[in-house]
């Protein structure tokens, strides 16, 4: 679940982005927002730098500004990583990012569906899904994938709040209660 704080920066850059003639394009700046997150989590050195209240927010953006020139990172993206330290939110960024990324997706006019299966899909059963899951919706579906071997068989996708049980987990469930009701 991602916090409302996460949604309100999150929001506040996607409404950066948004401005003609000063923004920039969403899912480049989502690239980069990922490009930062990965550095982040792949240095526990930088990682406890920028949590640790000991050092000064100047002295973190200035290790950030070294660290990202090489990334040719936006200006919008680099400005807002700086309020992000600066507002003491480091330990929210990669709750920001994800909640940023489904902003942008609403706004572009897509849904988001997670699904698992039992076990991974062909290319042309996933483009099949997308397809069922959009048809559903009304809106272009950007599905994310995921296996589970509890479910026996078949596929759960969760688009929004409904869910779409045709696991074989799922329908021994219902035979039980099913049998277990009479």
């Amino acid at each position: 679940m991602l916090s409302v704080l996460a949604q309100r920066y999150a929001r506040a850059l996607a409404d950066v982005v948004a401005l003609p003639g000063v923004g920039g394009d969403p899912s480049r700046v989502l690239e980069q927002l990922r490009q930062i997150e990965q550095m982040i989590a792949g240095s526990a050195d930088l990682r406890n730098a920028l949590l640790s209240p000991a050092i000064s927010p100047s002295r973190k953006r200035a290790v950030l500004e070294r660290l990202m020139q090489p990334m040719d990172v936006a200006k919008q993206v680099r400005n807002f990583l700086f309020v992000v330290i600066d507002h003491r939110r480091v330990h929210q960024f990669s709750s920001i990012v994800d909640s940023f990324e489904i902003l942008i997706d609403e706004r572009q006019g897509y849904v988001r569906a997670d699904v698992s299966s039992a076990r991974d899909l062909t290319e042309a059963q996933r483009t099949s899904l997308e397809g069922q899951l959009s048809r559903l919706s009304g809106r272009k579906a950007k599905l994310r994938f995921r296996t589970d071997p509890a479910l026996v068989g078949g596929v759960v996708a969760r688009l929004g709040s409904t869910v779409y049980d045709g696991s074989v987990r799922g329908q021994l469930d219902r035979l039980r209660v099913k049998l277990g009701s009479r």
